[in-house]
Formats: structure tokens, C-alpha cells, sequence
């Protein structure tokens, strides 16, 4: 099966082709980050506009260096949610064309489920596997049962992990967009001597907040205007790891107890590319009997390979979606999670 995949739920414009070898033939992205940059962040409109302009040459190009025809596809996977509404709807309406256009399947792909299975395309993971998926909308821990049983151990009740890293970027002057500007910074920092909280942590469960921190940042570059940039950047990014440690090594205990033969967490999402996260992580499962898997980076931010995986998985146990299927600003991975009353953008 060949699957063509498109994705445009934020602010990167992407389409690529794979098949059921797990064989990527081509994938490729298109940043938006030179739009965004003088607003500090990603503007809805300003991303949907891209999308437009781009997604048809974009798409081509993907099938050209896969050296196909359209006519070659078994199936178009399009991300149909969770996300910016006006780029998700861009990207599910040009899929939706195309498997008219070509009478194949439509595969109406929940963005969080890509990012869910892209340790299968990369790593050839067996299920049940437990995942970390960090973002700039996202933050949860998610049992990945099988395919399709997908239960939300925990998430954030206020704001997701890569929000935070681009608010303390922008306080810092580091730039957008603030995840890698936060780790080129704290890499030349000490975190020592600065203190800030670790929300959550020593809690039972899960879930995640990140506001507090925020806010304590934000008090104590009021308050001690002299301090260096680098340290901050550094004590945030400490604080943020010692969070996620915290919470993953609950989840991983959750987990265990439902299935003793867990071998692998895997990290996912654009706050997965921080070096210093894994290394945190990787040292949480050695101590647990785990396995760390992470996709290169180049596939934990949002791309189109993850999102035709997904197509090629509902291909084959013989899913499709039929052309009338809407575009959803939400649409949590677990139907059956509670929802979070202040959760983040993308919940």
C-alpha cells in the first residue's frame, strides 16, 4: 500500500508518501517560521493563507520525488483535527479532492494519532507502548494499547509544555520559535542558584501544569533584573525536565500495572527534539527497565510522513472516511478521557 499523507494543523505545510514497508519516499516540509516570527507566534490566519498558497505545489512535488502518479496511490490521509481550524480545514478539503479526483480512500487522520504511531513507522514498535507526546498544543501521557485503544493517562490542565518554552523565550528576548532558542541558551547556562518550582511533581497521577512556571519566571526576571540569560534559560529547561521525569515515571508505574511486559516510552511532538528532555527521559527508563524511543527529529514536529503511516495502519484493517467527514479544532486521541476545563490550545 502506498499512502500519500497531508498535514497543515499548524504552521508547517507538509505532504509525503509511504508505504506498508515503512519505506518514507519522500517527505516534505514547508516552515512557516519567517511569517510568524514578528508576532512571537503562530497567528491562525497568517498559517491558513500559507497553507492555501502553498499545498498544491507542495503536495506535487511530494508525488514527484516518490517518482509516482497520483494514480499510483491506494490512499490520501489528511490530518481532520485537532488544530488550528482554518488550516486543518485547507489540508482535509485539497485531501478530499484528490481521493475524488483519483477514486481512491480518504483517510481522515486524528493529528495526535500520527504522532502516536510514528515510533511504529520509525522503529517497527510493537504495541503496547507508552507515549509522551510534547508540543506546542499538546502535552499528555497516553497508553498506546493497540491500534485504535488509545487511553489519556494524563495531560495538562492549563498550558502545553512548548507554549511555556515559547512565553519564556519571548520573556528572555531569545526569539521565535522559543523550544530550540531555550536550549541553545541553557546550554551555555548554570541552572544552580536559581530557583524555580516544579509544578505537580510529587502529586499522584499524570497530568501537567506549566502556568505557575511561567509565572514564576516572569516574577523573577521582575525582580532580579541583573540575572543572566543563559541561567534562566537553563533553570526553566532543569525545572521542566525534573517535571516531565516526575510525571512520566507515574505513568510509567500506571502502565506496568496493566501490562508487566512494557518495554518501550516513546517521545513525540516538537518538545521531543530538546536534547536536553531525552537525556532526561533516557535516564527515567534505564532506571525503569525501559527502553527510550524517540523519531528523528526531523519526525517528531509536525510532517506528513506520520500522518500517511497513520492512512497506511486504517488501510490496513480496511478503514476508510467518507468525503463528507468535517474538519475538528478538537478532538482528544481517548473519547473516554475527562476533559481538562483549562487545558491547552489543542486538548
Amino acid at each position: 500500500m502506498i499512502v500519500l499523507g497531508i498535514e497543515t494543523s499548524c504552521d508547517e505545510t507538509a505532504a509525503a508518501v509511504v508505504d506498508d514497508a515503512r519505506r518514507i519516499r519522500s517527505n516534505i516540509v514547508l516552515s512557516q517560521v519567517a511569517e510568524h516570527r514578528p508576532y512571537g507566534g503562530v497567528v491562525p490566519e497568517i498559517a491558513a493563507r500559507a497553507h492555501v498558497e502553498q499545498i498544491d505545489g507542495l503536495i506535487r512535488q511530494a508525488v514527484d520525488t516518490a517518482n509516482l502518479k497520483f494514480s499510483d496511490l491506494d490512499g490520501v490521509a489528511a490530518t481532520a483535527g485537532p488544530g488550528l481550524i482554518g488550516g486543518v480545514m485547507v489540508g482535509l478539503v485539497t485531501g478530499k479532492a484528490i481521493a475524488a479526483a483519483i477514486n481512491k480512500p480518504l483517510l481522515a487522520i486524528n493529528h495526535l494519532e500520527g504522532h502516536a504511531l510514528s515510533a511504529r513507522l520509525t522503529d517497527d514498535l510493537a504495541f503496547p507502548y507508552l507515549l509522551l507526546l510534547v508540543s506546542g498544543g499538546h502535552c499528555q501521557l497516553l497508553l498506546i494499547e493497540a491500534f485504535g485503544r488509545y487511553r489519556r493517562l494524563g495531560t495538562t490542565i492549563d498550558d502545553a509544555v512548548g507554549e511555556a518554552f515559547d512565553k519564556v523565550a519571548k520573556m528572555l528576548d531569545l526569539g521565535y520559535p522559543g523550544g530550540p532558542a531555550v536550549q541553545a541558551a541553557a546550554e551555555r547556562g548554570n541552572p544552580d542558584g536559581i530557583d524555580l518550582p516544579r509544578p505537580m511533581a510529587g502529586r499522584q497521577g499524570c497530568d501537567f501544569s506549566f502556568s505557575g512556571l511561567k509565572t514564576a519566571v516572569r516574577r523573577l526576571l521582575d525582580n532580579n533584573p541583573g540575572l543572566p540569560v543563559e541561567d534562566v534559560a537553563a533553570a526553566f529547561q532543569t525545572a521542566v525536565g525534573d517535571v516531565m521525569v516526575d510525571r512520566a515515571g507515574n505513568a510509567i508505574a500506571m502502565a506496568q500495572a496493566s501490562y508487566p511486559g512494557l518495554t518501550h516510552l516513546v517521545i513525540a511532538g516538537g518538545v521531543a527534539a530538546n536534547s536536553h528532555l531525552r537525556q532526561c527521559l533516557d535516564v527515567l527508563c534505564r532506571k525503569r527497565g525501559l527502553t527510550l524511543a524517540a523519531p528523528p527529529v526531523d519526525l517528531c514536529t509536525d510532517n506528513g510522513a506520520m500522518i500517511a503511516w497513520a492512512g497506511v495502519e486504517h488501510l490496513a484493517v480496511g478503514l476508510s472516511d467518507p468525503l463528507d467527514t468535517p474538519a475538528r479544532a478538537r478532538w482528544p486521541l481517548d473519547p473516554d478521557a475527562k476533559p481538562m476545563p483549562f487545558a491547552g490550545k489543542k486538548a
